[in-house]
């Protein structure tokens, strides 16, 4: 997998090695970076080279340089090259304004000011001029401007505080403790006499990781970790001043090795086109092929008796150049406008979504953001949609709202939150209510109550044992935690009596029931997703070492000592916590010896000051001390649901979207969040796979692929749910596609415990094995694997940073928007896409096969029947607008129409508009449409005409005749293909064929004033002077598309669908009429028919959908529209 090997070659690295003030033996990385792609001497040949390493560029490059052979074009030599260069420039302007804004924004980075010490003295210079070795002084409110190590700080403790928005979202402050071997030098004379080096690991992506040791001369080494160091594009906060010893610089940095070019996605339509782009040119070859062969036979016929004609006998020669002029004839077939179109169309498609208010957050002001336009149509095709759980179907706000200790579960119980009087609160009030709130916890512990003890050490554990850092607030205290959860605990236990209020880089000082009480912390055993816990190590304030452990549950159990209690009753209240929905953690903590302690130090110490898998030692370190522990209890966090997050899944599965939980919470948490946002139903049958072996998940798997026997691969009534340890052996080459066909008979899929290679590996197993589009949707840094893996990628603007946004091809702040941006702008966007590409193919077949016809009757000698500049701006002018009003403002029904019927959206997903039956069938249909323009005006003027003054017709008179007509004829399809019409479709259809006629009028008096086009001069008097061509402008277009109007008559009368229904109704509606009779004998006259049509369809799957004006349904009869679906086929109501 692609992003996978990015990741491993970005972690292989050599360690370096920094000499402190001694610059000339550090030569690395300049701080100067560039976003830019080009620069002033690298622009034409890099932009030459990418244009034309697509393939339809390649192919008119080479149709350009074959018409610069002399004799060979039968075109001229400019007719191609011009708008390839039309199309360069255009496409080349937008690249060089795009690559100045980056021009502008690095440079007004790179010429920020910061302070270095040089020559023993303080300077002023730019960022661009700091090098790797350097000391930075940095001022509070200031930005970094490389990546460094913290040497000294203003603050007593050596410490600083940092904002790390830039780099990862989170809003909350960071604390950084510098090492203390160095915090006491601050002087000039001081940081000039620093002698040794640093080495650590080499540059990297990784935020929360480094690994390096200081080694200063005469001293002992010292560890340096994440907490010492400093990174570009953070900034200082709170703190006076820093000082720190520069690592990293410029593309080196963290910050720019994070940023990386997303893995290039190409949706199905594209996909499809490209291969027509192929079968295209092949057939172009047959007919060049085909023409070179009439060309032999015509002149074995004919050619003796025309001496004009041939001079000489045909040769092998002669063949190979009659191949030439024939490709360079039917080139266009291809069409050359088409990448620079849909590149203008989905353009604006993505500014549509930006601008979209319905998806707007007003929270905290964030839209919607299309991070790339090449999968606009995708949005439209979705059928497999994976989403995490926490912070993407809930809020990531968390509550404190239960807990056991001792095994007595302690909780909010005072009311209902279904109750009247809990919902007529405001939101603000509501979260007050939901924090913990049970006065029995604080009776208990101060009554005297046997476990006393056990509250007293489960609230200061939960004050301690964190990563949390206060602020004060003039008397309020602000605390600013990196996890939501850490948070949550440390405020729920502030409203108990237990305050946290100072936080140094060597202790943490509670204040219990009013009594202050400092511990001095140790060590802290950083959390992981590996370890899945966190520790700290502290001295109590009566001289005890203890070590406090919070984790998942699973963690915790299996290190707990033989001797620890209340095991079986915290058990079954997690299990209550769980079927709650509410996030649980486990605490625990173990007492140790000073012996023990120093032994385990020493093994620390060596551990922490290995360069290479240095986390990895520290875990097995860890795991040596993190054993017999004691059980206190454990702690339930709530995790609210998202807005409309229910409304929304219920929209997407009657959309045909199956949707697939993929979390790393609890099974039973997972399970009762699933209830909760309806995507299990409560009678719903549940398949559970739990199993620990290899051979136990395969003997579950083929029992219940076995129970459903024929079923199997068809959507069933079922949810499948898993978890991590099964699925291990479940991914297994041997049984997976047992598993997978297994997954696909339900209709939800809910996978828990997952870790985020598993969550991109259930990703690419669906991706790889079915034929359908994939959209994976989350808002960590854990699921970015899954959305680079998918499809369609889509990041949630939450609470957990935005890697997993800045990793993504669509950004929203909400799962409830995915509802509009999938069923909306992605079944708009298919359907503009993909008749703005049928419509460049027909109406460039329209005119371009037209001199295949032509070569019938000039004798197959190449002659072409238009003027060479008409074919040239036949798709960059005449015909350009159309295309790009169906793919910009088509609409294949209103918004409001996709949102009350979500079954609508099985169109787009099926593909039914576009596929390779479509586009030969557009292709075939154009075929005839040139037969017709070109043989009627051939007869018309078969017998030749005078014209006044005595001038007779030649073949550009009947060139500029069907030209006309190929021009009218392809923009009135355009309106036969429009289904919304508005003021641009206007515009763009009738404007181009007045384009045209203007444009031929002055363009037959250019010549002799502007010498061009000679043989057009006067044509326009001859043309329009003729009767044949009125009554031809008349008949020949509607010939044409009467048989399509026709056609689309039938289809939508004997073939009806849902679209044409709905399609009808808002017809009726705009124009205040009723419902057409002619569906009378299709419908029921009332809702209350509806009872006898179930005796009458006993065994059918009947569903009755009542839109109400918000677009969900209410079930009433007083409805005006309601829609029944008959084994999923839609049939009208009227009440």
């Amino acid at each position: 997998m692609g992003w996978q090997q990015s990741l491993q070659e970005s972690d292989v690295s050599k360690v370096r090695t920094i000499y402190l003030n001694e610059p000339l033996r550090n030569s690395f990385c300049k701080n100067v970076i560039s976003t830019a792609k080009y620069s002033m001497w690298s622009f034409l040949p890099r932009y030459l080279y990418l244009q034309f390493s697509k393939g339809a560029n390649a192919f008119f490059l080479f149709i350009t340089i074959l018409q610069q052979i002399p004799d060979v074009s039968p075109m001229g030599k400019y007719t191609t090259l011009s708008p390839l260069m039309i199309i360069l420039i255009i496409s080349g302007i937008k690249e060089i304004v795009e690559d100045y804004k980056r021009h502008m924004a690095d440079e007004l980075v790179n010429t920020k000011t910061t302070i270095v010490l040089r020559e023993n003295a303080w300077k002023t210079i730019m960022w661009k001029e700091v090098n790797v070795g350097d000391i930075v002084k940095a001022s509070n409110g200031q930005f970094l401007p490389a990546d460094m190590v913290l040497i000294s700080s203003s603050e007593p403790q050596v410490t600083c505080y940092v904002a790390t928005s830039n780099l990862d979202g989170e809003t909350n402050l960071k604390i950084r403790q510098a090492l203390l071997a160095t915090a006491e030098m601050q002087t000039e004379k001081q940081l000039s006499s620093l002698s040794g080096k640093i080495e650590c690991e080499g540059p990297n992506r990784h935020f929360n990781t480094f690994t390096g040791t200081l080694y200063l001369n005469g001293e002992s080494p010292v560890p340096i970790g994440p907490d010492q160091v400093l990174l570009r594009g953070t900034q200082l906060k709170n703190t006076q001043w820093i000082l720190g010893i520069v690592v990293y610089t410029g593309f080196e940095t963290k910050f720019m090795q994070n940023s990386i070019k997303l893995p290039l996605k190409r949706s199905n339509v594209e996909k499809v086109t490209n291969v027509q782009i192929l079968v295209l040119f092949w057939l172009l070859l047959a007919m060049s092929l085909v023409s070179c062969v009439g060309a032999i036979v015509w002149h074995e016929w004919y050619g003796e008796g025309i001496w004009y004609f041939r001079t000489k006998d045909y040769s092998s020669l002669s063949f190979g150049f009659d191949l030439l002029v024939f490709i360079i004839l039917y080139h266009n077939l291809i069409p050359i406008s088409l990448l620079v179109t849909l590149e203008i169309v989905k353009y604006v498609q993505a500014m549509f979504i930006n601008w979209d208010e319905d998806m707007h957050y007003k929270g905290n002001n964030v839209y919607a953001m299309a991070r790339t336009s090449n999968l606009n149509e995708e949005l439209g095709q979705v059928k497999y949609l994976f989403s995490d759980k926490t912070g993407t179907l809930t809020c990531n706000i968390m509550t404190f709202k239960k807990c056991t200790i001792a095994g007595i579960i302690y909780g909010n119980f005072g009311y209902s939150e279904s109750s009247p009087f809990f919902l007529s609160l405001s939101p603000s009030v509501i979260s007050e209510c939901c924090e913990f709130n049970d006065p029995e916890l604080l009776q208990n512990f101060e009554n005297g109550h046997p476990t006393k003890n056990y509250i007293t050490e489960f609230l200061t554990l939960l004050c301690v044992c964190h990563t949390v850092v206060p602020e004060r607030d003039g008397k309020n205290i602000i605390y600013q935690a990196s996890s939501p959860d850490e948070a949550a605990l440390v405020k729920g236990v502030k409203k108990l009596g237990f305050v946290f209020t100072t936080r140094t880089p060597t202790t943490v000082t509670v204040e219990a029931m009013g009594e202050n009480l400092t511990f001095e912390i140790l060590n802290i055993l950083e959390f992981s997703s590996n370890r899945k816990r966190m520790s700290v190590i502290v001295r109590t304030p009566t001289g005890n070492i203890r070590l406090y452990c919070k984790g998942a549950d699973t963690v915790i159990y299996e290190r707990l000592s033989e001797n620890s209690r209340f095991k079986k009753e915290t058990l079954s209240h997690l299990e209550y916590f769980a079927k709650e929905g509410l996030r649980t953690l486990c605490v625990a903590y173990a007492d140790l010896t000073e012996k023990d302690y120093q032994q385990w130090l020493r093994e620390y110490k060596k551990a922490s000051t290995v360069i290479q898998d240095r986390m990895q030692s520290l875990e097995e370190c860890y795991n040596h001390i993190e054993k017999k522990f004691l059980l206190l209890g454990a702690t339930a966090i709530e995790d609210r649901l998202q807005a409309r997050v229910p409304e929304t899944i219920t929209t997407l599965l009657k959309a045909n979207i199956r949707i697939w939980v993929l979390t790393g919470d609890k099974q039973e948490t997972a399970i009762n969040i699933a209830y909760s946002c309806k995507l299990i139903a409560a009678h719903m049958p549940r398949i559970q796979l739990n199993a620990n072996s290899f051979e136990a998940t395969k003997q579950a798997v083929a029992q219940n692929c076995e129970a459903l026997g024929t079923r199997i691969g068809k959507e069933n009534d079922l949810a499948l749910i898993t978890d991590g340890e099964t699925l291990k052996y479940a991914l297994h080459s041997e049984i997976k596609r047992s598993f997978l066909n297994l997954a696909l008979s339900c209709r939800a899929v809910l996978c828990c415990r997952l870790s985020p290679l598993q969550k991109a590996e259930i990703v690419d197993l669906v991706k790889k094995h079915v034929g359908a589009i994939t959209l994976a949707i989350g808002d960590g840094a854990n699921d970015v694997g899954m959305i680079q893996m998918a499809h369609v990628g889509v990041g949630i603007s939450g609470n957990e940073g935005m890697l997993a946004t800045n990793n993504s091809d669509y950004a929203i702040a909400q799962f409830s928007y995915l509802e509009k941006l999938l069923l909306v702008h992605g079944a708009w966007n298919h359907f503009r896409v993909t008749k703005c590409i049928l419509y460049c193919f027909y109406k460039n077949v329209v005119l371009y096969i037209i001199e295949l016809w032509f070569s019938f009757v000039n004798g197959f000698s190449g002659q072409i029947i238009f003027e060479h500049w008409c074919i040239s701006l036949y798709n960059v002018i005449f015909t350009s607008l159309p295309p790009l009003t169906l793919g910009i403002f088509e609409q294949c029904c209103s918004q409001k129409s996709l949102l009350i019927y979500p079954q609508l959206y099985r169109i787009s997903q099926a593909g039914n508009t576009f596929n390779t039956k479509v586009f030969w069938f557009q292709c075939l249909n154009a075929l005839v449409h040139s037969f017709i323009l070109f043989w009627m005006p051939m007869k018309m003027l078969e017998n030749d005409m005078v014209l006044q003054g005595g001038y007779t017709t030649d073949f550009l008179f009947l060139g500029n005749f069907i030209y006309t007509y190929v021009v009218v004829t392809v923009c009135l399809k355009a309106g036969l293909e429009t289904q919304s019409w508005n003021k641009f479709s206007h515009l763009a259809i009738w404007g181009s064929i007045i384009i045209w006629l203007v444009f031929f009028a002055i363009y037959s008096f250019l010549w002799p004033t502007i010498p061009i086009a000679p043989e057009m001069a006067g044509q326009v008097n001859m043309v329009l002077a003729c009767p044949h061509f009125w009554l031809g402008f008349f008949i020949v277009p509607i010939v044409c598309l009467i048989l399509n109007l026709i056609w689309k008559s039938i289809r939508n009368t004997c073939n009806r669908t849902l679209l044409e229904d709905i399609r009808e109704m808002e017809s009726s509606r705009a124009q205040g009429l009723h419902p057409p009779t002619i569906f009378k004998r299709r419908y029921f006259h009332t809702v209350h028919d509806f009872p006898k049509l179930i005796k009458c369809m006993p065994n059918r799957h009947l569903e009755l959908h009542i839109p109400s004006s918000t677009g969900s349904y209410s079930v009433t009869p007083a409805s005006p529209k309601v829609l029944l679906s008959v084994d999923g086929n839609f049939i009208l109501l009227v009440s």
